[in-house]
């Protein structure tokens, strides 16, 4: 896959939300939360369909979008290449790191520990 920019990112998370959607639909809705203009926003689209990160289906004079990268599987791939960037591939820094600058609420917690518990159940 290759590399998505913040950008782009924007006009995928709008079409995870929503989609499939035509160009002035994303324009519609970009303008109003990121304030991008329909230039920018028709030039993402074409840039994420390039990367084949989006499709589209033509129908009469009008396209349609649709994401081809699920959102599950960009998050995976792009928090473990961070985690493999900034900690070398160990989890612990990062999660020490929002500890200690008190950034775990209980329910944090109580979701890690649910994660862990689960994952130990898997391994026996």
């Amino acid at each position: 896959m290759k590399e998505i920019s913040n950008s782009e990112l924007v006009v995928l998370q709008q079409l995870w939300q929503h989609s499939p959607l035509t160009s002035s639909e994303v324009v519609d809705a970009l303008e109003k939360s990121h304030d991008m203009h329909e230039k920018m926003v028709k030039t993402l689209l074409n840039r994420l369909v390039k990367k084949q990160a989006v499709s589209f289906e033509k129908q009469g004079r009008v396209y349609h979008y649709s994401p081809l990268i699920a959102e599950q599987d960009y998050t995976v791939k792009e928090s473990l290449s961070f985690v493999d960037r900034m900690f070398a591939g160990k989890l612990t820094p990062l999660v020490a790191g929002f500890a200690q600058k008190n950034k775990l609420s209980a329910e944090d917690v109580a979701e890690l520990q649910t994660l862990l518990d689960d994952w130990q159940k898997e391994q026996k």
